[in-house]
């Protein structure tokens, strides 16, 4: 075989190989970016006596028994009161509105924050949901309480806010709990209908958040 067979073969060969070598520097590239330095781990409260449950139905317990809510489970679970300020049909808006009179107000040192639900069923744009969302974790930080924010997501190809959680925890120091809903959500055993959880399925919700929480409370 002459030298320009070979240097003709070895090109084919190269073009070939091209995509799949695309692929695994592509794969490599991002295994990089998510390794990279510089996201903050999540910060410890640093002021504040109380835990706070605050956010929507899925705080209130819409869906549960009796003693069965979120907060309340929780509660049980680490020996700590927590206090319930959940309020059903809450958007980011509208939590931000009562932010100072149910949670600032009351002293907190960790707060559980479940938010964004309403917002995507309302159709809220996601940008006005996580400005409003990283104002009320913001604001919380300040305060010197810790933060653990309940992440929803919705669809495997449409989510558009499962990253978003990510971005306000990292940019606010807050520890996030991802796609707490991940399992739950249109499983009929465990949906009280079809937005809200019945009691197996908060109970799924607080296996979620149930160690983040012991961390925070060190």
């Amino acid at each position: 075989m002459s030298s320009s067979e070979r240097d003709s073969d070895e090109r084919d060969s190269f073009i070939k190989r091209g995509p799949i070598l695309v692929f695994i520097g592509l794969a490599v590239l991002a295994l990089l970016w998510s390794l990279r330095p510089g996201t903050p781990h999540a910060a410890r409260p640093t002021a504040g006596e109380r835990v706070i449950a605050f956010g929507d139905s899925l705080v209130e317990g819409v869906g549960a028994s009796t003693g069965r809510d979120l907060a309340s489970l929780l509660s049980a679970r680490i020996g700590v009161p927590i206090i319930n300020a959940g309020r059903s049909g809450d958007t980011t808006a509208s939590a931000l509105g009562r932010l100072d009179s149910a949670v600032l107000s009351r002293n907190p040192r960790v707060v559980i924050i479940v938010l964004g639900g309403n917002d995507a069923l309302r159709r809220v744009p996601p940008s006005e949901t996580f400005t409003n969302l990283e104002a009320i974790v913001g604001r919380i930080r300040r305060r010197g309480a810790a933060v653990i924010l309940a992440g929803l997501s919705f669809g495997a190809f449409t989510d558009t806010y499962g990253h978003r959680y990510k971005d306000v925890a990292r940019r606010t120091a807050s520890e996030l709990v991802p796609d707490i809903l991940g399992g739950v959500l249109g499983h009929p055993d465990l949906m009280a209908d079809q937005i809200h959880p019945n009691d197996r399925g908060y109970q799924m919700i607080a296996d979620r958040i149930e160690p983040a929480l012991r961390d925070m409370m060190k």
